[in-house]
């Protein structure tokens, strides 16, 4: 495998490294999967819902034409904060330069972008295409997404701390890799094309994705911060159906209790918990007090850290006939 991306960081750029999430990126990369352009076998069951969604949206022959293969950079700002609201990004997207919308659909679209609409109309008609899609296919499901999404982000948080910018990168992706002042994300595809990234002063943004996976995604010519889209863990439980003894448990004692005793077949810590059920550590204390209550799940704690168990008798309860409850 050869290098294909390399992003020189000087000593000032290292310091405007970031981690964010894109609620718009999820959408527009959400989209894309829908339209077979993008995604994996780990989104199927969303994007069959979704294809039925997506068939009568008033903007597909527009939205398949962005989105049928290189984005357009324009449809991707970089988020200013952490975690910013889609309003606020679509905001971003309906402020581009009308230049700089033109010269991002050449280089995506060659030979095609003729076809499009002139800027502005472009912009606010594909504007409000995505703000349709996400209110139909995306907002649902963000709770769960970015529970997932928020997680990834703490996890990278503690590799900052552990292990400074080195040890953020070491544990971003496999395939980003940082040698000497220069950051490197390596690709099985085109592996003889080396792309020099410049991020002019402004820093680098690594954002964690739920519909990028499996795939990396690098900007090649960031007008401000340079960006490295990469998958999250943990986006195959987002889709997982309950089996049906836990669907007859959740009539009994709630589905987030329900989904709280099938993830405790093995120790988990209380945010774990929370990033996989797409609820808030709050949340899962309280419903872990009426299990623990109920004799159904056991808490340990070491430091500031608990980490809970279900019971045997919490065991017995979630098992299906014939199932072995040790």
């Amino acid at each position: 495998m050869r290098v294909a991306v390399g992003i020189r960081l000087s000593a000032a750029e290292v310091a405007r490294v970031r981690l964010a999430v894109s609620p718009l990126a999820e959408t527009v990369f959400g989209v894309r999967a829908a339209l077979g352009t993008g995604g994996h076998e780990v989104h199927r069951m969303w994007v069959r819902e979704a294809q039925v969604v997506l068939a009568r949206e008033p903007e597909l022959p527009l939205l398949r034409m962005l989105l049928g293969h290189l984005v357009p950079s324009f449809l991707l700002p970089v988020p200013r904060e952490r975690l910013p609201a889609f309003e606020t990004e679509l905001a971003d997207v309906r402020a581009m330069e009308p230049e700089y919308v033109i010269t991002e659909c050449a280089a995506a679209l060659p030979g095609r972008a003729r076809e499009l609409p002139p800027p502005a109309v472009l912009v606010e008609r594909v504007a409000d295409a995505l703000e349709r899609c996400h209110s139909l296919l995306v907002a649902p499901h963000w709770g769960r997404m970015r529970a997932v999404l928020e997680a990834e982000l703490s996890r990278l948080a503690v590799a900052l701390v552990d292990g400074g910018v080195e040890g953020l990168f070491a544990q971003a992706h496999g395939d980003v890799v940082w040698r000497e002042g220069e950051l490197f994300v390596r690709r099985r595809s085109h592996p003889d094309q080396v792309w020099k990234v410049e991020t002019r002063g402004h820093g680098l943004v690594l954002m964690p994705s739920v519909f990028g996976w499996p795939n990396i995604g690098v900007d090649h010519s960031p007008c401000g911060a340079a960006t490295i889209q990469y998958p999250a863990p943990g986006v195959g439980l987002l889709w997982e159906q309950p089996s049906p003894a836990s669907a007859g448990l959740a009539v009994l004692l709630g589905r987030t209790r329900a989904a709280l005793l099938a993830e405790l077949a093995e120790p988990r810590s209380t945010p774990d918990l929370a990033a996989r059920l797409g609820v808030t550590a709050g949340a899962v204390s309280q419903h872990l007090g009426a299990l623990r209550g109920a004799g159904l799940v056991t808490t340990r704690r070491t430091g500031r850290t608990a980490i809970h168990l279900r019971t045997r008798t919490g065991t017995a309860l979630t098992c299906q006939p014939g199932e072995p409850t040790v």
